[in-house]
């Protein structure tokens, strides 16, 4: 969508309206229905040997890890649904060969702890509870993961680039995430030490773009990047794809990972974070590292062919 351009030079610093949100995500759903689409057109194409491929079935220890943490307890359930298919929820799409059947997936939330920090001296203080939580766990497992995740302001207006790296989100175990507003405070030295630790192994899909636009941005090398959709070709017996966030939540976790364009789309370069976009940060960063944890307990496909 493109609306029109002010004449007034501070027309990007309007935020978009509802209605401008509504066109926005309208057009998202039909670009997607698009693509799923020509996703079952290429595999109906391979015929009865695509559905005689035999596909592994997901160990059920993927969906229940023993994080020792405080949050442990407070944490709502993140199995997939174990019930029959009759007591899941579905919905019902029209399609003019045939009904199409829609699975609704319940939504996962971080049920953490969520730090917030806008300032210099908040955002330095964060990285060092950080820093003290790798050391921590280098030295009781040898290996530290980190959901990492940015936010930025969008442009769909031409010749309007869109805004610097604006918030920072990383995430390791399902007590705490943190939620850096770093268009304010700037990367301090302890949290570019981190990000530049080669030995903590930063997680997320399309991770390499993320680390590039921050060292663009803010001229800081995130180093060490595993992206979470090249891992999942890796493990996952299926044709290679790029996985997005939400499509890996719904494989691996039958949970749905909501996307709503009024936050998604929204002006993170605010003074202040709302509750809304500082739940919907921390639950990215989190879901990054535990799709991370999930994926990792998988075995390598084994290539059988002679």
């Amino acid at each position: 969508m493109e609306t029109p351009v002010s004449s007034e030079s501070n027309d990007w610093d309007r935020p978009f309206t509802e209605e401008e949100l509504q066109e926005i995500d309208i057009a998202f759903q039909s670009a997607t229905r698009r693509l799923q689409n020509s996703d079952d057109s290429s595999s109906a194409g391979d015929g009865d040997e695509y559905r005689r491929k035999s596909r592994r079935r997901l160990p059920e220890s993927l969906f229940v890890f023993n994080f020792q943490n405080e949050a442990s307890n407070s944490m709502s359930s993140l199995s997939p649904c174990t019930r029959s298919r009759s007591q899941c929820s579905y919905s019902f799409r029209s399609s003019t060969q045939a009904a199409k059947i829609v699975m609704q997936y319940p939504e996962i939330s971080f049920k953490g702890r969520v730090i917030y920090s806008r300032t210099n001296k908040e955002v330095e203080k964060s990285a060092v509870e950080l820093l003290k939580f790798v050391e921590e766990k280098k030295r009781k497992e040898g290996h530290v993961a980190l959901g990492f995740d940015i936010e930025w302001r969008p442009s769909f207006r031409k010749g309007v680039a869109p805004g610097k790296a604006a918030v920072m989100q990383i995430c390791g175990d399902m007590g705490s995430c943190y939620v850096l507003h770093i268009i304010h405070s700037g990367i301090p030295q302890t949290l570019q030490s981190l990000l530049e630790d080669p030995t903590v192994v930063k997680v997320g899909v399309c991770i390499a773009n993320d680390a590039y636009k921050v060292s663009l941005d803010h001229n800081v090398s995130v180093k060490t990047l595993e992206d979470l959709s090249e891992l999942a070709n890796k493990k996952l017996d299926e044709e290679p794809k790029k996985w997005s966030l939400a499509s890996l939540t719904e494989k691996l976790l039958a949970k749905q990972l909501p996307k709503p364009s009024k936050i998604r789309l929204g002006n993170w370069e605010a003074n202040e974070l709302s509750k809304e976009k500082l739940h919907y940060a921390a639950t990215d960063a989190f879901v990054s590292w535990y799709l991370y944890q999930a994926l990792k307990s998988l075995p390598e496909i084994v290539d059988n062919k002679t």
